[in-house]
């Protein structure tokens, strides 16, 4: 499972550089954002934008991963596909998480 992580504006983003989270790597993702958000504080921001499918699994190990983090650091997500989104909004995971559209502030980058 390929991610990548980066500072911008103040927010740790990371972004899944794979086509799918699905059953198929969803333990991978979930060991992988363990590690890169270890020690984050505030906002992890997941850039989902190359995403185009998220079946059960993808979307528990996502869950999952929310609730790995410290108590006041907040799990948000960015640049769903319209498929990815309807999976989170027929979940009614779009009121779990905060959703943007874009990855906010990408004009202000510093690399991790």
């Amino acid at each position: 499972m390929k991610l990548t992580s980066e500072m911008i504006d103040g927010a740790q983003v990371v972004r899944v550089e794979e086509e799918r989270i699905d059953a198929s790597v969803a333990i991978q993702f979930k060991d992988r954002m363990r590690e890169l958000a270890a020690g984050a504080s505030g906002r992890v921001i997941l850039d989902m934008g190359r995403v185009g499918f998220v079946d059960s699994s993808g979307l528990g190990a996502i869950v999952a991963v929310m609730k790995l983090l410290a108590p006041a650091t907040k799990l948000e997500l960015a640049a769903l596909t319209p498929t990815v989104g309807k999976v989170f909004h027929m979940t009614r995971m779009d009121s779990v998480f905060a959703i943007h559209p874009e990855v906010p502030g990408e004009g202000m980058r510093h690399a991790v």
